[in-house]
This record gives structure tokens, sequence and C-alpha cells, in this order.
């Protein structure tokens, strides 16, 4: 069988798509989330930021559009997996779920299509200006898109920071279970190191949840209040 295809259609390969997928969506959620905690920074270094991002247009498109496909691809694998298990098991179990595993791990699939919803909502949102067209035309004194300001305007209203704070919610809960699935799936752990991934997983999910959480929350309390004066 071509080993491409063999990837795509057998069960260690797809295992080892959905793996690969969430490890260098795993990275890129990291480096945005530090990209992002700029704004404590302040205006000058997070427009700077945003400025040379946009001066790379192959790069930040590049980068986007990996993005979706990564996710797609990801949604795929884990989907078709899932239908391949309740398939094998078509009475299911006795209790509802099988022993041991977690509730994270059996709602993996819900979970991944909604963050999925979350991240086109969020393209649309900051990059497409679909959402707000004006938090597209904010402009700093040095002639920048004045990104400062668009975050800030962005999460000053409730209902936008909070279903931002519940989808980081729902990616972090999804991490806690899939971080260290992906670990053993990859065979980068093994026996008494599962447990070392486990605490890993763990580690990364509220550190990814506390970090971008913390821009609406700031930002509801007040943080960067007078960039919203005309």
């Amino acid at each position: 069988m071509n080993p491409v295809k063999a990837i795509f259609q057998s069960t260690p390969g797809k295992k080892y798509l959905m793996a690969t997928s969430g490890l260098l969506l795993l990275l890129f959620v990291i480096g945005h989330m530090l990209g992002n905690l700029q704004i404590f920074l302040g205006k000058e270094t997070l427009n700077a930021y945003g400025a040379f991002l946009k001066s790379e247009p192959l790069l930040l498109w590049g980068a986007r559009v990996g993005l979706l496909v990564l996710l797609a691809v990801h949604l795929w694998a884990a989907i078709t997996l899932t239908m391949a298990n309740r398939r094998a098991r078509p009475l299911g179990y006795r209790v509802g779920h099988p022993s041991g595993a977690g509730y994270a791990s059996r709602t993996m699939a819900l979970s991944g299509i909604i963050i999925l919803a979350f991240v086109i909502y969020h393209l649309m949102h900051f990059t497409l200006g679909t959402v707000d067209a004006d938090l597209l035309r904010f402009r700093d004194d040095a002639g920048r898109h004045d990104i400062h300001r668009m975050v800030i305007e962005g999460f000053s209203r409730p209902l936008v920071s909070g279903f931002y704070i519940l989808s980081m919610g729902l990616l972090c809960f999804h991490l806690s279970h899939g971080a260290a699935s992906l670990l053993q799936s990859l065979g980068l752990c093994s026996g008494r190191g599962r447990a070392w991934s486990v605490r890993l997983a763990h580690f990364l999910a509220w550190g990814i949840f506390l970090g971008n959480s913390s821009i609406p929350i700031a930002i509801l309390l007040g943080y960067g209040g007078e960039a919203l004066a005309p």
C-alpha cells in the first residue's frame, strides 16, 4: 500500500496524524499566547510586533492557512477514529463509558468542534473584521495598525470576553487530555513517563488558560481604559 494512503486509511496512521497535528497546534497556541501577552508591555511593543508580522504577508497568511489545515486534519482524524471505535463496539459499554476514561477524553471530538468554531469567529473578529470592521481602522501615531487599542476595544465588551474565556476553558480542557495522548501516540513517553506526561499536560493546559484569559479579564477590570478615549 502507498505509504501516504496507509497513513490516511489505517488506524495507526490516523492516530499519528492526530498526534502530529495536535503537537503543531499546541506549539502554535503557546506562541500565539506569548505574542498576545505583549499587550502588557504597552502599545509600542504590541503594535511593533503586529507591524513586523504584517510586513511578512507570506509568513503570516501561510501560518493562518496552515492553522486551519492542521485543525481540519486534527478534527477529521478525531472524528474518523471515534466512528471506528463506535463501530467496533456497537452495543457500547455497560456503564456508558470505558473504565478509567475521563470526561475530557470522552468529549474530545465535541470540544474540538467547538474550538474550531471559536477559531473561525476569532479570525472573523480580529483578523478579517467581519464582526466589527472598525477594529481594523485604528491607527497609532506611527501610522501602524493600533492592535493595542483593537484588543482593548474588542475585549471591553463583556459578552465577547466571556465567550473568549469560555472557549479558552474548553481549549485547555481539551489539552489536558490531548497533550498527554499525543506524547504517547508519538512514542515520546511510555511506562513511568506516562504519569509525567499527564502532569505536563495539566500544567500546560492551566498555563495557557491563565495566560490567555488574563488579557480579557485585565481589560474588563480597567486595564488600558485610556485607549478607549476618543
